[in-house]
């Protein structure tokens, strides 16, 4: 096996308080608290997967934050990016059984420590010293004006240093609230990246790849697929440095489960994964998370293409079972999915 890449992680780490619904919450006092924050889930499947990697936020220094860096730090994950600065750790509230694309989450992290990052914080080539990948998604640009420039800073060391960059287009409008269009950020950031992971409406809405009106009219795999190819080759020729575009389908079916798949455009060629259908649902959160790890444990590992794909798609299937923002799975449970279905 090939050594695999050191990678790097760069995102708001975020508290998820899971209120019960119907005031269960109230009447249990109970209120169910998870790690998450894309990139921390991204590094927590990794480090799973024994994959070194290292994870840069900002948190306040406190006990609090003491407590997380050692669970985080438990995980095998280097902590020694991360920044302490600021007063307070970013939270959001998801009732149970719902996911991040419904109306009902509520965001409450304003003014917190990630959110009050600024250029020249970071000494980034200090900090990247010793890895070879930077992962980032579109969520951190999203929070405000300051943090998308952190970002194209970091970037712009992370490519004279020649790492790998690779992105999700996370797409959460109720973040892009600071009067900028996300498609006039997202593109000066997506210019560095050699991999690109979302799906085919988030590509349109952060990055202006155009995509039918009507496409849900026809709702046929065959129509999603070539969609899929035609949205990556258009990222490809915006954005000459990305070399991969990976894409997930993700249809939620009442009383038939969710309909998982999908799509890895590399070298000219389109690969497509098998199609999972999960009745049982634990968690919907940190699905695309779990996806992009796999999608960065095959390319570390310089797994092929179509390889790589099962494997991510599996894993995403896989943390659909699982409650929490991040995944516990090993690559060996990962691996008898794609086996046996």
């Amino acid at each position: 096996m090939v050594n695999p890449k050191k990678i790097f992680c760069f995102g708001e780490l975020l508290l998820r308080l899971s209120p019960a619904l119907q005031g269960e919450w109230l009447r249990q006092a109970s209120l169910p608290l998870y790690l998450g924050g894309s990139e921390l889930n991204v590094a927590t499947a990794l480090a799973r997967w024994h994959i070194p990697v290292g994870y840069c936020t900002a948190l306040p220094r406190n006990y609090l934050s003491e407590e997380i860096c050692q669970a985080i730090m438990e995980k095998n994950i280097d902590v020694s990016p991360v920044q302490f600065l600021g007063s307070r750790v970013g939270i959001y509230f998801l009732p149970q059984g719902l996911d991040l694309k419904n109306a009902e989450v509520i965001y409450d992290r304003a003014d917190s420590s990630f959110a009050n990052l600024r250029t020249g914080m970071i000494d980034w080539e200090k900090m990247l010293n010793g890895f070879s990948w930077f992962h980032f998604s579109a969520i951190s640009p999203a929070i405000n004006e300051n943090l998308a420039a952190v970002c194209l800073e970091a970037l712009e060391v992370a490519s004279k240093m020649n790492m790998t960059i690779s992105i999700d287009l996370n797409h959460r409008a109720k973040l892009w609230q600071y009067g900028k269009n996300p498609m006039d950020i997202m593109a000066s950031l997506v210019s560095y990246c050699d991999v690109v992971m979302g799906n085919i409406w988030s590509a349109s809405s952060l990055l202006g790849m155009p995509v039918p009106e009507d496409i849900h009219r026809a709702a046929k795999k065959s129509g999603y697929l070539l969609q899929a190819k035609e949205t990556s080759i258009a990222i490809q020729e915006a954005f000459p440095k990305c070399t991969i575009v990976a894409q997930t389908f993700r249809f939620d079916h009442p009383g038939e489960g969710i309909h998982y798949y999908a799509t890895c455009w590399k070298e000219e060629k389109s690969y497509h994964s098998r199609e999972y259908t999960c009745v049982h649902v634990e968690d919907k959160i940190g699905t695309g998370d779990c996806f992009m790890a796999g999608l960065i444990y095959g390319l570390s590992l310089d797994l092929g293409a179509q390889d790589t794909i099962e494997l991510a798609t599996a894993a995403a299937v896989g943390k659909f079972q699982e409650r929490g923002d991040a995944t516990s799975q090993d690559i060996a449970s990962v691996r008898a999915r794609m086996a046996g279905g």
